[in-house]
């Protein structure tokens, strides 16, 4: 398959934890937070999934929500926040919300894939990863086209996701090779409804047109070992988990787990 040479892309499986795992046990409450993240380290994930918003000051920070009322102890749209305000306010009555800079710093040997969450945010983002020199430790995908199409015209050689219109070309069996000279994956769910239509985005015969053209294949959001069983059977290259210990015992027990996964 057509990858950067040790590029973010390279190892032949890649497991993903979902804002370090936001049903791990250790983790209930406190997603997307340091401590989260670190949980899933030491449970020696490598890859690590996360989303990135903007504060009206201009800073970026590890969150889900464009609000802030799900998981913290306030209300209120990180958009129209500062970022020393952001920092008031708890996950879970008790963590810190992340700036990017953190995470990055904090976790020098992990990858991460980064959902780029607002409009605001793609600059940011590219001058992030410019600065860090972290071209070949993130994947940057979003469900919007054009944050997509603008961050690879700043940052090219940084890994991305497909678009969603790839995606939905996907779903019917159509996938072009890759000749853009950048790493890009295919991530997606099992299904997306579309009206009235529910599409069945995730099969072997999808998976094998992906392959076909030279490309990868993550599955989110997998949660219950049948299913993670069923889809590294089909050859799918990744799998984003809120479950990082079910989906290690379960790569254990098909020996495909590592001391450090992905390394």
């Amino acid at each position: 398959m057509s990858m950067q040479p040790g590029g973010y892309l390279a190892p032949g499986f890649i497991a993903l934890a979902h804002r370090g795992g936001s049903l791990l046990a250790s983790n209930l409450g406190i997603e997307n937070t340091l401590q989260a993240f670190s949980n899933a380290v030491q449970l020696g994930y490598r890859y690590l999934e996360t989303d990135v918003h903007a504060t009206r000051d201009a800073r970026l920070v590890a969150f889900h929500d464009p609000d802030l009322s799900r998981v913290t102890d306030t209300t209120g749209r990180i958009a129209d926040m500062s970022f020393d305000e952001v920092r008031e306010v708890r996950v879970g009555g008790r963590e810190l919300i992340p700036s990017l800079d953190e995470l990055l710093e904090a976790f020098p040997d992990a990858r991460f894939n980064i959902d780029l969450k607002a409009d605001a945010a793609v600059p940011l983002l590219a001058e992030a990863v410019t600065r860090h020199a972290a071209t070949a430790r993130v994947l940057v995908g979003s469900f919007s086209r054009s944050r997509l199409k603008r961050f690879r015209k700043l940052v090219p050689g940084t890994a991305t996701s497909a678009t969603t219109d790839e995606v939905m070309a996907m779903g019917v069996g159509v996938v072009r090779p890759n000749r853009s000279g950048q790493d890009v994956a295919f991530q997606v769910p099992i299904t997306h409804r579309v009206g009235p239509v529910t599409l069945r985005l995730v099969t072997p015969r999808t998976i094998k047109a992906v392959h076909g053209a030279g490309r990868r294949i993550h599955v989110w959001t997998i949660d219950d070992a049948e299913t993670m069983h069923r889809l590294i059977d089909w050859g799918v290259d990744g799998i984003v988990t809120d479950r990082p210990d079910l989906l290690k015992v379960v790569l254990r027990t098909r020996g495909m787990w590592s001391t450090r996964q992905g390394t």
